[in-house]
């Protein structure tokens, strides 16, 4: 009985986190669509919002603020399940979306097509080939051959398209640059479709939540995965395919933004103070987010009407939590 009521706390705790999250998360939604460089009271962008505002704060709040809200809380959620994911198959609390050269493929795609001056969706489309070719490459190598091999290989490829990127860079027409520049650092004005990434996101918390119980089993380690029958490399390359496909829509949807896959999930094994994959997998999509939303409202005002890439402001503020995590942990 006592084992019983203790579960039923766990549980009831992890409910209430999850709804402060929630609340969180659409307190920060709310604020995105506030905040920026022209200022709207809440009552224009309600307005806005409902079809009956005016010109301006139509122009600002539905082409501008929701699309970049959408897309920021879409691709914070992408990488930051693909962070979980990562980690519970290499067993590795360093493990990030980008160690698995799928941004560095989908970067080397993106500014190739920058580079021949084409449009927007043929950059996008790009971007998902070079992130094909690198997940094939990636699995091709790391065949049979553990996860050990699987992450060497996928850093050294991320170590080959950053050298890659730096050539593309050098030859690049000055007056494409700049956007090559953003793109790389990360910048939702990319997120052309918002609720491509949005939706994908919602389909992979159901799929995650329902993959909680294999997912506890490779985090425990491979002995214990063999002990229950698990098949380990088929898991192996299923999860690894997966967490490809969540980090390439996300690079597609707004660039390389780092941090978020890393952090979240440290901060949500804190906050919860479990690792079961049943409350990590949803918190962690609702922080990572929340946290890039508001640093895309951070990049939106800090030097209005000039705007950051999201990126930098991302890596600007995870950069020093990660520190303050690492000593938690110690």
């Amino acid at each position: 009985m006592k084992s019983i009521s203790t579960l039923h706390r766990v549980s009831g705790g992890a409910w209430k986190g999850l709804a402060g999250l929630l609340v969180l998360a659409a307190a920060v939604f709310v604020g995105s669509l506030l905040l920026g460089s022209v200022e709207l009271s809440p009552a224009r962008v309600l307005g806005a919002l409902l079809g009956s505002g005016d010109n301006v704060a139509r122009s600002v709040a539905l082409a501008v603020r929701l699309p970049r809200t959408l897309a920021a809380f879409g691709v914070g959620s992408l990488l930051a399940l693909a962070g979980v994911l990562l980690q519970a198959l290499f067993r590795n609390p360093l493990a990030d979306p980008f160690v698995l050269g799928v941004s560095g493929g989908a970067a080397v795609g993106a500014l190739l097509a920058m580079i021949a001056g084409a449009a927007v969706l043929t950059i996008q489309g790009s971007a998902v080939a070079g992130a094909v070719v690198a997940v094939v490459i990636v699995h091709l190598l790391a065949r049979s051959g553990g996860t050990t091999r699987l992450l060497l290989t996928g850093v050294v490829l991320a170590s080959a398209c950053g050298a890659l990127v730096t050539v593309l860079l050098s030859i690049a027409d000055v007056s494409r640059l700049r956007g090559m520049v953003f793109w790389l650092a990360g910048d939702l004005e990319w997120a052309i479709d918002p609720w491509a990434s949005a939706v994908t996101a919602l389909l992979a918390v159901a799929f995650a939540v329902l993959m909680a119980r294999p997912l506890n089993v490779l985090a425990a380690g491979e002995l214990r995965a063999r002990s229950v029958g698990m098949k380990l490399e088929a898991w192996r390359s299923f999860v690894f395919v997966g967490c490809a496909v969540l980090t390439a829509v996300a690079v597609v949807s707004a660039g390389t933004i780092g941090f978020v896959g890393l952090i979240t999930p440290h901060i949500v094994r804190l906050a919860f103070r479990t690792s079961d994959h049943r409350v990590v997998a949803p918190a962690s999509a609702l922080l990572g987010g929340t946290l890039l939303a508001l640093a895309d409202v951070a990049a939106r005002t800090v030097i209005a009407p000039a705007q950051l890439p999201v990126g930098a402001i991302m890596a600007l503020l995870g950069a020093p939590l990660f520190i303050v995590l690492l000593r938690r942990r110690a």
